[in-house]
């Protein structure tokens, strides 16, 4: 068992490598290099380029949260004393114990999805709700559940990472294969399709830099310092500030 958490913890770790680093080359490499190709060229290099890159970008977006979720089986769900999603000794974990918070993390998405289609056209709003939410659920998780402040770290960011995953595979890719295809055919892209795909992308940009702090940080004694409650509101405004600084630098660097 040992060997087999120790190998899903590297198939997670570079699919999720594989995965975050397409998503920041589509974010903030390709976004500023695509408006630089005129009409002929977009429909010569788009249509050899994206695909390819969506390939990985996708399959790397679903081994990641495949290995996650078996990941969270295996270390916080599966246990002779519920160490590690409780603090201390306790009895081994029953679905009473750990199905709300899992559950929570599947409708997530749901509730993402909803949420920014109902207010597309008041997107701040949106952002801020879905911040709310991510707290909310810490908030449930630490002092409903009695998880552990690790349990609780590594549980929103699986409710990241499912909301990020899902959005791959149920609203970007599908919208980019529609884009390509219009693209080879010489015909305009659906607007539409443009926007949801762009902004789709950007919310995974963004969640993801809490995401990989939440992961990393289980391991750092800082993480502790504060309650959870603030420190996962502190995360996401933190994130929210260097992601869009980022962006803000990805339109000023040049090409040669």
């Amino acid at each position: 068992m040992e060997l087999f958490e120790l190998a899903d913890r590297w198939l997670h770790f570079g699919a999720g490598v594989l995965w975050i680093g397409l998503l920041y080359f589509f974010n903030w490499i390709n976004s500023a290099f695509a408006p630089t190709m005129d009409a002929e060229t977009k429909r010569k290099v788009i249509p050899e380029l994206v695909p390819r890159v969506l390939y990985w970008f996708r399959w790397g977006a679903a081994v990641t949260w495949i290995t996650g979720v078996v990941l969270l089986f295996v270390v916080y769900y599966h246990g002779y004393d519920g160490a590690n999603l409780f603090d201390g000794q306790h009895a081994a974990p029953a679905f009473a114990d750990w199905g709300p918070a899992f559950l929570g993390i599947i409708v997530g998405f749901l509730v993402y999805d909803v949420l920014f289609k109902v207010l597309a056209k008041q997107h701040s709003v949106g952002v801020i709700l879905w911040g709310v939410l991510a707290v909310a659920f810490a908030w449930f998780l630490n002092e409903q559940q009695e998880f552990s402040d690790r349990a609780t770290y590594i549980h929103v960011a699986a409710l990241f990472g499912t909301a990020m995953a899902a959005n791959v595979w149920m609203r970007i890719w599908p919208a980019q294969r529609r884009i390509v295809t219009a693209i080879k055919n010489g015909d305009a892209p659906d607007a539409a399709d443009a926007a949801m795909a762009g902004t789709r992308s950007k919310h995974n940009t963004y969640m993801s830099i809490s995401l990989l702090l939440f992961m990393v940080g289980v391991g750092q004694p800082a993480m502790f310092t504060w309650d959870v409650v603030p420190t996962t509101a502190g995360v996401l405004v933190l994130s929210f500030v260097i992601c869009k600084a980022l962006y803000a630098k990805a339109k000023t660097v040049p090409g040669f």
